[in-house]
């Protein structure tokens, strides 16, 4: 019975050895395999985070290339698109009528002097009528007075007669360039049947109309019949606040972009700052003229208008403020090197907007940067770090 216990004790103390000698082999394995990998972090530069191809985390980061544009003064102004003024004509009918035809639509090309619709006009026939009767009577009065400086010389007429004749022709003149002003005031083409042709004044595209086949026209009505314009030249209409005044100037470089063409940049300059400030506002009127060859704006569109530093050939890298943050008084941004590798880097911000910021110094052409999850990666490497 000694025996057996004796050897039952054996048995167990034999078996401890071995477990305790397997689970000392199993921990030196683990520590021998997690070292290289523990090496190989701490071989990673500070403010570098790695993830593997399919990491998690990698879903949640956005990351755009970047490319340097033009240096603005401060961040766009809201602006709004307008005809141009100079180029640009509002058409009414100067006589009370009705309209027998029409001749141009909208997004008709014209010339000046195209007939754009034809008028019976009560009020032009009249004028005519005037025109022919005056005329008439100056044709008239001419051969009276002739007549009178014949006898005159002839002496067989008072001078005071012949002074007469001279005044009856006179003012038979002053009649006639009356009437004639006045068809030449109405447009009239010397037809004498009363129809009054509606002209254009100059060349342009009529981008507006007002009237159809029977309508009635009268001088007072509220909006032009027509409306033409040269729709290669358009205005820019900003309110800028009174901080930024200062620093405008005739000639200055605006670059425009617009809901309709997101991402392009249309150039334009200032022509136009007004004198005085809007006191409902606080604000400065600034007019800035852009050319429309493609006709892609359109007045009355919505833009945003930035106004260029200098001359307008500084260049800066232009981010998404969720691509920026702050660590004491310097900012970062992450730079995607190769997929999944991101490095921290230090930036200089030379304007800061309210959704954008213009980078000058850290960031160049042609780099990828991580414009959402800068935060994540920020907390990632400030882990690693510890």
């Amino acid at each position: 019975m000694i025996v057996r216990v004796s050897i039952g004790k054996y048995a167990v103390g034999l078996a401890l050895v071995a477990l305790i000698g397997w689970f000392t082999g199993q921990t030196k394995t683990l520590s021998q395999t997690s070292e290289p990998s523990r090496a190989a972090k701490a071989k990673m530069p500070a403010g570098t985070v790695r993830f593997a191809p399919e990491a998690p985390e990698l879903s949640s980061l956005k990351v755009i290339s970047v490319s340097a544009q033009a240096l603005p003064l401060s961040e766009p102004i809201s602006a709004r698109i307008a005809y141009d003024e100079s180029v640009t004509t509002r058409i009414t009918s100067p006589v009370l009528g009705r309209v027998l035809a029409l001749h141009a639509e909208i997004g008709d090309a014209v010339t000046r002097g195209t007939v754009l619709a034809e008028i019976d006009s009560p009020d032009l026939a009249s004028a005519e009528a005037d025109w022919r009767k005056a005329r008439a009577d100056q044709v008239r009065k001419k051969l009276a007075l002739d007549r009178a400086h014949t006898l005159l010389d002839a002496g067989v007429l008072a001078r005071k007669d012949a002074e007469s004749a001279e005044a009856d022709f006179q003012q038979a003149e002053a009649e006639t360039r009356r009437a004639s002003l006045r068809l030449k005031n109405l447009n009239a083409d010397g037809k004498q049947d009363g129809r009054f042709t509606l002209k254009a004044p100059l060349a342009g595209i009529v981008v507006d109309r007002q009237i159809n086949p029977g309508a009635e026209v009268r001088p007072e009505l509220p909006n032009p019949l027509f409306v033409i314009t040269d729709f290669s030249r358009l205005w820019v209409i900003v309110d800028v606040p009174e901080r930024d005044a200062a620093e405008l100037r005739l000639g200055q470089a605006v670059t425009l972009e617009t809901d309709a063409y997101p991402g392009r940049l249309f150039p334009a300059k200032i022509d136009r700052i007004a004198l005085a400030l809007d006191p409902a506002t606080r604000r400065i009127q600034v007019r800035c003229a852009v050319r429309n060859a493609d006709h892609r704006l359109k007045p009355e569109m919505f833009a945003k208008a930035a106004f260029l530093a200098g001359d307008g050939s500084e260049q800066a890298i232009a981010l998404p403020n969720t691509s920026l943050f702050t660590e004491g008084m310097y900012t970062y941004v992450f730079i995607e090197r190769q997929p999944g590798w991101f490095e921290r880097r230090r930036v200089t911000v030379r304007v800061k907007g309210r959704d954008n910021s213009f980078i000058d110094a850290g960031v160049r052409t042609g780099e990828r940067v991580v414009t959402e999850g800068a935060f994540l990666l920020n907390a990632e490497a400030v882990a690693d770090a510890k």
